[in-house]
């Protein structure tokens, strides 16, 4: 079958030739034989408009077919061809030379390039063969020892990612709005009708309700990174896949920062750390000491707005100040009796970082009814792969850009309670 090239050449002459025809006869009156033969155009431009979408499917299923190594193939008369193959013949090739070896070389590029599932920039050279034969051993020769042939092996299936912050808002139970496209608004009662007792015949109470509403409105966070070529050719496991991860990774950190803490300024959302009227408990002038009664009352200023508390988000070095907290006796309390029964998440995302004071370094800790924290998604991870960037495209690398456009509400500030400057 034809290439895919030649089909577009030949297309292209049809074009110019009925073109040509169109331009002679202005009028349409195609004389019988004029009229014969741009007849005959048509239906071939129709057959080879087919032919091409046909091999564009085929040539596509060959690029998706399972790759092979290129240092055998398992299919001996391709090794034999492809061992008669030398370097020049593929330079020679590649600068348009029409000699057999140059055609051979072409074809077992071609074959090569279907077998491996990856397009070649220039031509594949088949070095399945050696070059020459040596006694080796992995000391000898000195100048280049056996030892250099001795493969790595290489285990994509026990790959290390960095260690990284744990993500845990939405697992305590944030509620999460998908499928956004405008600005989204959402009223919310801010105050009720007053009833009252009566005497028989008096009027009751005049009172009107009141309301307000929470808004959310896009904000937008991503990354771009580059990668370069032999990461594409070489990276296992899957260049992308890992890119897709990292980025991934890296956003959901960055909407848990946000969740948590964002200011809601330059562009962040604003985390319950930052909305006005949330509960607080002070551990003192300076910070303090977590304490039992500490964790008590923050508790209670959630129950007593009814908002009844889910569960408690705090970082490592809060849960292990409360792992150290001890009774009269000096027997410890235990995490369970500490957060009374409730559900705790541990994350260093939550702030250790803290000042008050002459304090620093003082850590948060939340309490609250984590379904009336609002997440907005209009976005939540785009990934666009982008081989053209000219600055990527020169040096022949790949830049890979991952956004997410999200918003953050709490819909009712008495639903959160915090302490903000713990000494852990």
């Amino acid at each position: 079958m034809p290439s895919i090239r030649d089909l577009i050449s030949r297309r292209e002459a049809i074009r110019a030739e009925l073109h040509d025809i169109l331009a002679k006869h202005p009028d349409g009156a195609l004389p019988d034989e004029t009229r014969a033969r741009a007849d005959a155009l048509e239906a071939e431009a129709l057959r080879v408009t087919d032919a091409e979408r046909r091999q564009a499917m085929l040539d596509d299923l060959d690029r998706r077919a399972a790759g092979q190594p290129l240092n055998g193939t398992g299919d001996a008369n391709l090794d034999r061809e492809a061992a008669r193959v030398g370097l020049l013949d593929v330079v020679r090739a590649g600068m348009g030379g029409n000699d057999h070896a140059a055609g051979r070389a072409r074809e077992i590029s071609a074959e090569l390039e279907r077998r491996s599932g990856r397009k070649a920039q220039g031509l594949y050279w088949h070095m399945g063969q050696p070059m020459e034969q040596r006694v080796l051993t992995t000391a000898a020769p000195a100048g280049g020892p056996g030892s250099n042939l001795i493969a790595t092996e290489h285990r994509p299936d026990l790959f290390i990612d960095r260690l990284r912050n744990t993500t845990r808002v939405r697992s305590l139970g944030a509620t999460v709005l998908t499928g956004l496209t405008g600005n989204l608004s959402i009223p919310r009662r801010k105050a009720s009708v007053t009833a009252g007792w009566v005497a028989e015949n008096s009027p009751l109470p005049n009172s009107d309700p009141q309301f307000e509403a929470i808004t959310l409105t896009p904000k937008h966070a991503g990354v771009i990174s580059e990668w370069s070529r032999n990461m594409v050719l070489q990276s296992s496991p899957d260049v992308e896949q890992l890119a897709r991860n990292d980025m991934a990774l890296e956003l959901a950190e960055k909407l848990d920062t946000a969740a948590i803490a964002g200011t809601g300024t330059s562009n962040q959302p604003r985390g319950i750390l930052n909305t006005a009227g949330i509960g607080t408990v002070s551990l003192g002038t300076n910070g303090g000491a977590l304490t039992y009664d500490a964790v008590a009352d923050l508790v209670g200023l959630v129950d007593d707005a009814n908002a009844s508390g889910t569960g408690f988000l705090i970082n490592s070095k809060t849960r292990r100040a409360a792992a150290k907290l001890k009774d009269s006796t000096g027997v410890p309390l235990g995490l369970a009796t500490v957060f009374q029964g409730q559900t705790v998440a541990v994350s260093n995302l939550v702030p250790s970082n803290l000042s008050k004071g002459t304090g620093n370094n003082l850590s948060a800790l939340i309490y609250g009814n984590w379904s009336d924290l609002l997440i907005g998604v209009w976005s939540e991870l785009d990934v666009l792969v982008n081989p053209y960037e000219s600055t990527a495209y020169s040096k022949g690398n790949v830049q890979i850009r991952a956004m997410m456009t999200v918003d953050i509400a709490v819909r009712h500030p008495e639903s959160f309670a915090a302490i903000t400057d713990a000494v852990a």
